[in-house]
């Protein structure tokens, strides 16, 4: 198994936008070879930012490497660079080998 994780840090106020727009995504995953679970996770808040992250559950690396190169990708990210104005720094992309 493997996650893909992206952490973003939310600029105080714009949660709510910020969550719509994963609410009204259209990412096709549930059509992608490999691809097993999505959750959009919300973790801490400070007086500078909300953490969120968005996480996705693998077969194995090799599907979500293929998942990256391919045309659902890219339709599925082609419009995050529109939404900077609600990010404090740019998003941070982790990702992790299930070992137990």
């Amino acid at each position: 198994m493997y996650i893909a994780s992206t952490r973003f840090k939310i600029i105080p106020g714009q949660e709510k936008k910020f969550e719509a727009l994963w609410r009204q995504r259209e990412s096709n995953l549930e059509f992608v070879d490999g691809f097993e679970k999505f959750n959009l996770l919300m973790g801490f808040k400070t007086g500078g930012f909300s953490m969120y992250a968005s996480n996705t559950k693998w077969e194995s690396k090799k599907s979500f490497d293929a998942w990256q190169k391919s045309i659902s990708f890219w339709e599925a990210d082609k419009n995050a660079g529109k939404n900077r104005n609600l990010y404090l720094t740019h998003p941070k992309f982790e990702s992790f080998k299930i070992v137990i």
